[in-house]
């Protein structure tokens, strides 16, 4: 822990508050023990008794957008098993915002208009990288056309994060069978409507064109929790509410932004460690 540290993020915090409350976001909170974590090959929940620690609020929150709430954002907690190091920890503050009404491209104005507002002097528009260019050029083969996803895994830590340029950088556009719960692209079907921001080859944030098709969701949920299982891992309970609720979904992008991260690069720390109070 640095005491600078801390004051650090309490400006980040501040920032990101008052951005999201002039553009007249509702700031929100959800559960944090969760019945039914979303099925994600390799992120796990911690256990609560009955429940989970979540590892998102992007279904709760999708819920809210769902009744009608409009636009809405969340700061606050979430847990992932066996991860830490310097830039994860077990416990970790994430940011998610939806806007109903748009998809991922309105959703990176917002990112490039907050990460400006916390970082001053970042370009006014972040140069995009295509998935699709970085794995030719970097790695040697492409995922669109050859899906392999335990090599798009390793490839994207150990070949295109590291070649990735300095400063704010979108990579842009992902291949349908890394869509997770992402929109698919109507013009070409093989691309996902996802984003990740890096800055200086961190990855800061993750964001969607929201997929609003409660039966195409529900096959890659079962798809997610076959995987889990043939990986021995836990099975999570489906959340039947939330795939009722999305036939309520407008067309919607949203996005989940790593505080931590965040007050790292604001701070100028390697580790994640000196802009969080010490654990335990």
């Amino acid at each position: 822990m640095d005491i600078d540290g801390l004051y650090a993020r309490a400006r980040v915090l501040r920032a990101v508050r008052a951005y999201f409350d002039a553009q007249g976001f509702l700031e929100v909170e959800t559960p944090v023990r969760i019945a039914a974590p979303a099925p994600e090959p390799h992120i796990d929940c911690p256990p609560s008794g009955s429940m989970f620690l979540r590892a998102s609020p992007e279904l709760q929150m999708k819920k809210l957008v769902a009744r009608g709430l409009g636009a809405i954002y969340q700061i606050g907690p979430c847990f992932r098993e066996g991860e830490r190091g310097d830039r994860h920890r077990p416990e970790f503050t994430m940011l998610e915002w939806y806007r109903p009404g748009c998809g991922y491209e309105e959703i990176a104005r917002d990112a490039e208009a907050l990460l400006r507002a916390v970082l001053p002097g970042l370009p006014e528009r972040f140069p995009r990288v295509s998935v699709r260019q970085a794995y030719r050029d970097w790695c040697g083969w492409d995922p669109f056309e050859r899906w392999d996803g335990d090599r798009f895994d390793l490839d994207m830590a150990l070949k295109v994060e590291p070649s990735l340029p300095r400063g704010p950088v979108f990579l842009w556009g992902y291949p349908a069978q890394a869509a997770s719960l992402s929109r698919l692209d109507p013009r070409d079907p093989s691309v996902a409507e996802r984003w990740e921001l890096y800055l200086d080859g961190i990855e800061l944030a993750n964001a969607f064109s929201e997929l609003v098709d409660p039966a195409e969701q529900e096959r890659r949920f079962a798809a997610a929790r076959a995987e889990r299982r043939a990986l021995g891992e836990a099975d999570y309970p489906l959340d039947r509410e939330f795939l009722d609720m999305l036939r309520a979904l407008p067309p919607t992008g949203g996005a989940a932004m790593g505080i931590d991260r965040l007050a790292m690069a604001a701070f100028g720390a390697s580790s994640i460690d000196a802009v969080s109070a010490p654990e335990g």
